[in-house]
């Protein structure tokens, strides 16, 4: 788990720089995400793109990792601490979450929401005020 611990730890840190490229590098090319801030996934490189520069547009989000650990199935849980700010700089959210990685060849192929039951039902929480 070593190489998929580096590997989440640097998606963070690019996502947090918002370095689209560097964080996009670090995962396969039909990779799903999470639309936390608008309800539903997407899949695919550009649309992460797309989703991300919508979603910087609006809100000004930072996720540390706090602890990663490895299921039975092979599934990477990472629990973080989650702040979301307006772009005003209004604390609109600050809490722990959960994301839950799936890994295939060094690489995110998958991240869910790993505390709410179904992401396609709307926004996360922490993106329930609009700016």
């Amino acid at each position: 788990m070593a190489d998929a611990k580096t590997v989440i730890e640097q998606a963070y840190a690019a996502f947090n720089r918002r370095d689209i490229v560097a964080a996009l590098a670090l995962m396969t090319y039909d990779v799903s995400w999470p639309k936390a801030s608008e309800g539903g996934k997407v899949v695919g490189k550009e649309e992460i793109r797309a989703y991300w520069t919508r979603q910087w547009a609006e809100f000004d989000p930072h996720v540390d990792p706090l602890a990663i650990t490895q299921d039975d199935e092979g599934a990477i849980r990472v629990r973080v601490h989650q702040l979301v700010k307006s772009l005003q700089g209004d604390v609109l959210a600050d809490s722990e979450v959960f994301h839950v990685f799936t890994m295939h060849s060094g690489l995110i192929a998958a991240m869910n929401l790993g505390d709410e039951a179904d992401a396609a039902a709307g926004p996360s929480a922490a993106f329930a005020h609009r700016s």
